[in-house]
């Protein structure tokens, strides 16, 4: 690596995203006023991301994932930080950086991950392309060798997610269209079979299981599924901690102050000093015990 001394200021920063120059702004080679009014957001997603510009049968696809993945309700932790922060007096784009940032491995990770998931169990089907149903067999290596979780299945509040059947429908006509070959659409599908011999029950593919099959069709980094995934959540975020500072509440907690939580800890002890009433600050007053609900606090 060339020395920092080295390094030429027109060097310092290397991209080749934008290109600007005083009256002059190209994205990816176009001038953004060929763009303005003639290329949609979500296309304008895509350029950047991919340098491309986005086909029709792409885009409809593209954006029917993105508006899938906004919003999952106030119980949704991304959401709830969001309008707790709000609620604590951070002004929105302090809220929206909340929120988004709770979208770690756990809580907004899973269609990366199952991104991975799938594009590694292409190369096992493959390599398994004479087994009578390789994909049963791939998934049982993969439960046994690698992890026994399957991201992307299973639902803890939706017995059907709702999002799943209708991207199914656009990934279909995609497909007819010839906007995509089908291969991680099928694969995805299967794996839900799978499962349901595996294990006995049937795990319903979720939202990030039918996206991580759109993105994987597109061929994009698992990487940049998640960050997809960001970018449309974020938007609810936004929504939702707009709305939280219209409603007047201040420093909300993650739970109402009438319900209690559970005290896991010591019961109540005291100091020796304490019982003669020798220590600093002490008084010779009694005190009355009084029981505690463990409410939810203001601070």
């Amino acid at each position: 690596m060339a020395d920092r001394a080295e390094i030429s200021p027109g060097d310092w920063w290397r991209t080749s995203i934008i290109d600007i120059e005083p009256g002059k702004i190209n994205v990816r080679g176009y001038p953004i006023q060929d763009l303005i009014g003639r290329v949609d957001f979500v296309s304008m997603i895509w350029l950047y991301l991919t340098g491309e510009l986005l086909t029709p049968g792409r885009r409809k696809l593209l954006e029917g994932t993105l508006a899938g993945s906004m919003d999952h309700g106030p119980h949704a932790p991304s959401i709830a930080a969001a309008r707790m922060a709000v609620s604590c007096g951070l002004p929105l784009n302090s809220a929206v950086a909340t929120g988004a940032g709770m979208l770690g491995d756990i809580h907004g990770g899973a269609g990366q991950q199952c991104m991975a998931f799938l594009y590694r169990l292409g190369e096992m089907v493959d390599e398994r392309a004479d087994d009578a149903d390789p994909v049963i067999s791939a998934v049982r290596d993969y439960m046994k060798t690698e992890s026994p979780f399957i991201p992307g299945f299973g639902h803890r509040f939706h017995p059907v997610d709702p999002r799943v059947p209708r991207l199914y429908e656009l990934m279909d006509e995609a497909k007819a269209e010839g906007a995509i070959d089908g291969r991680y659409a099928d694969l995805a599908r299967r794996v839900e079979d799978a499962l349901a011999e595996i294990k006995g029950k049937r795990l319903p593919m979720n939202i990030d299981g039918v996206s991580a099959a759109v993105f994987c069709e597109f061929g994009l980094a698992p990487e940049l599924g998640r960050g997809l995934f960001v970018l449309a959540r974020s938007v609810g975020v936004l929504a939702h901690a707009y709305e939280q500072g219209g409603q007047g509440h201040r420093i909300k907690g993650p739970m109402p102050r009438h319900i209690p939580y559970t005290y896991e800890g010591p019961a109540e002890r005291r100091l020796p000093d304490a019982e003669t009433g020798t220590g600093p600050g002490s008084t010779k007053s009694g005190s009355t015990k009084s029981g505690s609900t463990k409410s939810g606090t203001d601070v």
